[in-house]
């Protein structure tokens, strides 16, 4: 394993070392490059970012491949990691770096994450749709997942919906209801720093989302090509077969799932929150 890691690490620096040559001729921005950072909410697109993200590296300097991948909570126990472990991969992280993260927005990570040295993007869902998708992933698609066993015991997809949706509070680890698993990502929406990307805006409307994307790097970071060939590079990097949780690329999905009492136990657990995220004005759904 520790052979695997390091041939891994030592092949990621000959790519970027490659990627500077490649560049080397063009103008490099007076501040330097900046790490490429995705922040996404389990289950809102993670990988579609990701591919986004890494297309920057067509017209620019930026890694080919993601550096690494940070998650506040290990997806075979369960466990919660310490916050520092947080602090601690982020400043491993250096220029042209591209970087993907399900990361809370604590005070110390925010601080960070803000600074010059990172450009962040923030890609969150309709929090129904997470958990359908959720529901997916942990039944049939993630057998290693700490949930996986839990869910293949309940009698209906029904069951599992309702387990997504209200969290297990009497698990042995952390596993809240969706309100309160997506509390700790709201502060990333307070900060002009960080992009928020709504993941439905990529299905319907991916040009211009495209544009808001490449217009959050340019404002800070100009790249040495026109717009129409980032566009381009950011359009083609696009490749849902290769996002090993995409499903179906589709919004809305949860109408096809949801029951009456789903939408009940929704609403009295997160109809807020919908509200706040824009998804909804009030809980007349």
């Amino acid at each position: 394993m520790a052979l695997k890691s390091f041939l891994r690490a030592a092949l990621y620096q000959t790519e970027k070392l490659t990627q500077r040559i490649r560049f080397l001729s063009a103008l490099k921005p007076a501040s330097g490059y900046p790490v490429l950072l995705g922040i996404s909410f389990p289950k809102s697109g993670t990988h579609l970012l990701d591919q986004i993200l890494l297309g920057f590296s067509n017209v620019a300097p930026f890694a080919k491949r993601v550096h690494s991948f940070y998650a506040e909570y290990d997806g075979e126990s369960g466990a919660k990691r310490d916050p520092e472990q947080a602090l601690v991969w982020l400043d491993s992280l250096s220029v042209g770096d591209v970087a993907s993260a399900h990361l809370f927005a604590r005070p110390d990570a925010l601080t960070r994450v803000i600074s010059p040295k990172f450009i962040p993007y923030f890609i969150f869902r309709d929090p129904r749709d997470v958990v359908v998708s959720h529901v997916f992933y942990v039944t049939d698609m993630e057998a290693h997942h700490v949930h996986h066993d839990y869910y293949q015991s309940l009698p209906d997809f029904n069951s599992r919906l309702k387990t997504s949706i209200m969290g297990r509070p009497d698990a042995d680890v952390e596993f809240l209801n969706i309100a309160e698993r997506f509390a700790p990502y709201l502060g990333w929406l307070d900060h002009k720093e960080v992009l928020a990307i709504h993941f439905e805006d990529l299905i319907h409307d991916r040009t211009a989302t495209l544009t808001r994307i490449m217009d959050h790097l340019l404002a800070r970071t100009p790249l040495p090509t026109s717009r129409q060939l980032i566009l381009d590079a950011l359009e083609t990097s696009i490749n849902p077969k290769k996002s090993p949780t995409f499903r179906s690329g589709k919004t809305g999905e949860w109408k096809k799932y949801f029951t009456d009492e789903h939408k009940r136990i929704f609403k009295d657990a997160a109809g807020d929150l919908l509200i706040k995220l824009g998804y909804e004005k009030n809980n007349d759904w």
